[in-house]
């Protein structure tokens, strides 16, 4: 295959072991993984909590430094998308289908089932548990996909160099030491992370949208279901992909945007509308003034406390970090063009604040259906949590189908974006990757899913991903160095080359 390069067939190498291992001997793969990402959570709970509180501090320090008027290219470059395309664009491939899924099930769950410290079922419980959603889906994760981003558009658009994770690093280990060992070892770490996490993702949405098809249509619910899911996705997907970033991802994204604004608009007016907007402003109120004691919150004295921060705050914050290459290269790929302040202000707070209002308005039309004892949602297994709390509001089967739309188009977008992300890594950098490289890894994925959801091995795989955070976590604090020693530099030359060439035009004009 032309202009691929060899970290294409590491990663392939490495990914055909992990299916191989998790198709004949999974339940080994989960055990050894589990292990590791246990010790991983109890160990480096602290170290996860510090990197992401400097990863958003760090976002907050450029959007007001003098660093804000740094072009993301070429002075004269103009944005490539218009901004709601744009917003579209970076909310579909950095929280996917799984905002639909998680925005009912997670409020419930630690509401009633595992709670952050209070006794389930109790009005605090019901409290803290829209507040920790926020907590996990809010600023935090952007904060992680924003440096990412601004670093790869910075040094690809601005500076030229390839659209790799290695190449922001030679302003600190040069450039022979990027294009050997240690470069092919950041990419190929970048690469293995995009096809695990979205792989994982493909399968598990496979068997999402089959539950929902199910619940609503008692449709079968088993794996040969899942595969004609998983194909008819994968044949949407690619066309997709064939079809360019400017067209494919560009209108599906805002068809998904608009069909969810209007299913959010529905169940919010249908719904318990002025609970909703009650517990939105409570709680965002409860997230900003708890904002510090939730970023830093351990409960080193309580071991169930521990527990929970482990499997939920940890879990997530792990989960940013892995996806951070994927995500952060296509938001870097579509910022072309916008200023350093209104990149980071963009990317922080818009889908931040998106997420904060889906999870308000499903969240709390989850919570008040089990509060009234109307249903035991928590009784719901993930798959069918949102098709369940639908089906008691006004308009419940029109919102459940609207629901399978979004759904299917986000598993599209987010395999979409993905594919573009692994064709611009593994061909040094292009920003047009070939057609025939994004199908590749289109259909590499969709196997890698079809085998992970026939043998069981997806959580092995997600354990994987976790793992798989741990050093990444050290390439980003790296790129954000890098960033600051060369933005550093561009910006004390700026003046004095202006100065200079202001001397020179005096010097002009007095002979």
């Amino acid at each position: 295959m032309k202009n691929v390069s060899s970290v294409f067939w590491y990663v392939l190498a490495i990914c055909g072991v992990l299916v191989i291992w998790g198709a004949f001997a999974p339940e080994h793969l989960q055990t050894v993984t589990s292990s590791i990402t246990t010790f991983i959570s109890q160990a480096f709970g602290w170290y996860y909590l510090l990197i992401i509180m400097i990863f958003l501090v760090f976002c907050v320090y450029l959007i007001f430094s003098r660093f804000g008027k740094i072009k993301l290219g070429k002075e004269e470059d103009k944005p490539d998308f218009k901004l709601a395309t744009w917003f579209a664009m970076l909310f579909s491939a950095g929280m996917g289908m799984g905002l639909v899924f998680w925005t009912t099930a997670e409020p419930i769950s630690h509401a009633f089932k595992s709670t952050p410290g209070a006794e389930a079922g109790s009005n605090e419980a019901i409290r803290q548990a829209l507040q920790y959603s926020f907590f996990h889906w809010g600023v935090h994760a952007w904060a992680v996909y924003g440096v990412v981003a601004l670093v790869l558009a910075y040094f690809k658009f601005r500076k030229g160099l390839p659209g790799l994770i290695s190449a922001t690093l030679i302003p600190i280990f040069g450039e022979k030491r990027m294009q050997g060992v240690l470069g092919k070892l950041i990419d190929t770490l970048a690469i293995f992370a995009t096809v695990v996490g979205v792989a994982s993702t493909l399968g598990f949405g496979s068997a999402q949208i089959n539950g929902g098809l199910s619940y609503l249509f008692n449709t079968p619910n088993n794996f040969g279901m899942q595969l004609i899911i998983l194909a008819v996705s994968t044949a949407l997907f690619i066309f997709s992909a064939w079809s360019g970033i400017g067209k494919g991802i560009k209108y599906l994204s805002n068809a998904n945007m608009g069909l969810g604004f209007v299913l959010l608009l529905l169940l919010f007016i249908v719904g318990p509308t002025l609970y909703i907007l009650n517990m939105f402003t409570t709680t965002l109120g409860s997230y900003i003034t708890n904002f510090f004691e939730m970023s830093f919150r351990l409960s080193p004295l309580n071991e169930k406390g521990r527990t929970w921060i482990d499997n939920w705050t940890i879990f997530y914050w792990a989960w940013w970090i892995s996806w951070a290459p994927f995500v952060g290269i296509f938001i870097a790929r579509i910022s072309r063009g916008r200023t350093i302040k209104e990149f980071m202000l963009g990317v922080l707070i818009v889908p931040a604040l998106v997420c904060f209002i889906f999870f308000a308005v499903f969240g709390v039309s989850a919570l008040n259906i089990e509060q009234n004892g109307i249903d035991a949602i928590s009784s719901y297994s993930l798959e069918t949590t949102t098709f369940g709390v639908l089906q008691h509001y006004p308009l419940g089967q029109l919102m459940s189908m609207i629901t399978i739309v979004v759904i299917a188009i986000f598993f599209i977008t987010s395999a979409d974006s993905a594919t573009f992300v692994l064709g611009m890594l593994s061909t040094y950098g292009s920003i047009n990757p070939p057609n025939s490289v994004k199908i590749t890894w289109g259909l590499t994925m969709s196997a890698m899913a079809a085998i992970i959801v026939y043998f069981g091995g997806t959580q092995g795989l997600q354990n994987m991903l976790i793992i798989a955070a741990l050093p990444f976590s050290v390439v980003i604090l790296l790129m954000g160095g890098s960033f600051y020693k060369t933005a550093k530099l561009e910006i004390i030359k700026g003046p004095k080359r202006e100065k200079k060439k202001k001397k020179k035009q005096d010097e002009l004009t007095q002979e």
